[in-house]
């Protein structure tokens, strides 16, 4: 199962205001920018409790018809979801990905700030897609947080677009080596055929 993320951050890196505003994403000319392509591939979604609470303030359902999947340990109302699938789980990332191949889904789209710092931290991620716009917040909820070790990133592309979005994807896994990784000296092994003696050097 391939798990993404695609999101938007001011240049300084935060998703949302404080409050958990997001009316600075729409600085500058904005333009499509893969979005639209990017849901189409996914065939569930998993948020947290906050990114819920704050797409309800949207009015109409933001997610259609996807499958969306709700984190959190406390009872949540979703009586007023009109027209959209919405459950809610609670348990470690790991699970919640076993859960849901079980089920058949093979794309996730992985969204809300503890939601993508909780999955990155467990080594879920394939894929990341940010989109830088071009304002500066100064304080916030931060995309990224905590990880338990170096997560090594693939870069896969960055395009500028001309209302100012800056956005890169990157390619996450454990086939990703890190630079630190790529310097460290390998061992160097001669072979040496059976019923010869090795030649000095």
């Amino acid at each position: 199962m391939k798990l993404s993320v695609f999101c938007g951050v001011s240049v300084d890196g935060f998703l949302a205001r404080p409050d958990h505003a997001l009316d600075f994403l729409g600085t500058g000319e904005q333009e499509p920018h893969g979005f639209e392509e990017f849901y189409g591939s996914v065939d569930v979604v998993v948020i947290g409790r906050k990114t819920f609470e704050v797409v309800l303030t949207f009015g109409k359902w933001f997610y259609g018809e996807k499958p969306v999947i709700v984190l959190s340990s406390r009872s949540l109302n979703f009586s007023s979801v009109k027209g959209g699938v919405v459950e809610q789980m609670s348990s470690e990332p790991a699970e919640i990905v076993a859960h849901l191949k079980k089920r058949g889904f093979k794309h996730a789209y992985i969204d809300g700030g503890i939601t993508i710092q909780r999955f990155l931290a467990a080594g879920l991620i394939d894929r990341l897609v940010i989109t830088r716009v071009p304002v500066l917040i100064g304080a916030g909820i931060p995309l990224f947080g905590p990880v338990p070790h170096d997560i090594g990133l693939h870069h896969v592309a960055t395009r500028c677009y001309n209302g100012g979005l800056v956005q890169s994807e990157y390619e996450l896994g454990a086939a990703v080596r890190t630079p630190a990784q790529e310097k460290r000296p390998r061992s160097r092994r001669r072979k040496v055929s059976v019923g010869r003696k090795p030649q000095s050097n």
